[in-house]
């Protein structure tokens, strides 16, 4: 079985739901298939790479959205 060995930790651990549909929403955008056993070994490196990147993204411009409603 795999293990999750991630060094990366939330700093918020209850946005762990948030963040999973998040990464099935961007892979459905981009026609990436989302393993069902949640073994990703077998994804090319390229899709995940697409799938982070799209979410990066997104983390970014709601975070410049809502810095910018503070500042309004």
């Amino acid at each position: 079985m795999a293990q999750n060995r991630s060094s990366n930790q939330l700093v918020v651990p209850q946005a762990t739901a948030a963040l999973d549909q998040m990464k099935f929403e961007v892979a459905q955008e981009l026609g990436i298939a989302i393993p069902q056993d949640g073994y990703y070994g077998n994804m090319a490196t390229r899709d995940a790479g697409s799938i982070g990147g799209s979410i990066t993204r997104r983390l970014v411009q709601i975070a410049e959205q809502s810095l910018a409603g503070q500042f309004k």
